[in-house]
């Protein structure tokens, strides 16, 4: 008979054996994921024995995550903000560092304000859904050139309750001309495609090369999204983009050339660049 304590060590040693960074953690996510309890359940109750049915679920778990698949598409969501988003493969998973696109639109906005804003390269919708969770009077629009991003992005909407105030298209920004925007909001792909190789396994194996792919020297997405965003936005509009961390020079340069005035640059976690704030003159 397997109880939770046996179960775990057996999985632990076998991701363990697959160079998973994080094993012991992922383990315990898995199976609180699967026996629908929180982790320290599984401290307290390290001698419950399991049902078969919950052994098999977690085992095949187990056989995905070894192979480098992110827990995030394992169980289909991802804490982003102070949110709970739904997440699959045809999505970015959410990082912990574009946070910084959803702290900085708050402080330069005011609770009452009627913003309405763009998020090109929208993917989960989680940087335009957290802004409008915390700011009931702005209305949102969301593009992105994959239809199936789209339909993860409404379906994340709906479980928070805001899809009478944002509008989601599939499309690509060269076609897009849809309105003009207070804000637009930007983490488009900025990865050189020959270094998309380099990213670690859990990237480059399973998370969408269209959201990643920046072209031959990672800038091309970005200046589509800047030349775009300077007819898209209003006079004095604020733009926020996520960079990669060698790419402020050259997209400083870009702001320019498109008419954009730079506020700040933001470092990340990581204390690499990750965030410019500009306003169109």
């Amino acid at each position: 008979m397997m109880n939770i304590q046996n179960i775990l060590f057996n999985a632990n040693k076998i991701l363990n054996n697959h160079n998973v960074k994080t094993a012991k953690l992922d383990c315990e996510l898995l199976l609180s994921e699967v026996i629908n309890k929180d982790r320290q359940y599984l401290i307290l109750n390290s001698q419950k024995i399991l049902k078969e049915k919950q052994i098999n679920i977690f085992d095949h778990f187990i056989e995905r995550r070894k192979k480098g698949e992110p827990i995030a598409y394992l169980i289909n969501k991802k804490d982003f903000w102070k949110e709970t988003f739904y997440v699959d493969r045809n999505v970015l998973i959410p990082r912990p560092d574009t946070e910084h696109l959803v702290e900085e639109t708050l402080k330069l906005s005011k609770n009452n304000s009627k913003l309405h804003i763009l998020d090109i390269g929208t993917g989960s919708g989680c940087i335009l859904l957290s802004i409008l969770n915390e700011r009931k009077t702005f209305y949102g629009t969301g593009i992105d050139i994959s239809q199936k991003a789209i339909n993860v992005a409404k379906y994340n909407a709906k479980l928070l309750n805001i899809n009478n105030r944002v509008k989601f298209y599939n499309s690509d920004v060269d076609k897009f001309l849809i309105g003009k925007y207070d804000l637009i909001l930007s983490n488009p792909p900025y990865i050189k495609n020959s270094n998309l190789k380099y990213l670690e396994k859990d990237v480059s194996g399973f998370e969408p090369k269209l959201a990643l792919d920046g072209g031959n020297d990672g800038f091309h997405k970005i200046i589509k999204v800047v030349n775009k965003s300077s007819n898209l936005i209003k006079k004095k509009g604020k733009l926020i983009l996520e960079i990669g961390f060698e790419q402020k020079n050259k997209v400083l340069k870009i702001l320019k050339k498109y008419g954009f005035y730079t506020n700040k640059v933001l470092k990340d976690y990581g204390k690499n660049d990750r965030c410019i704030i500009s306003t169109k003159i």
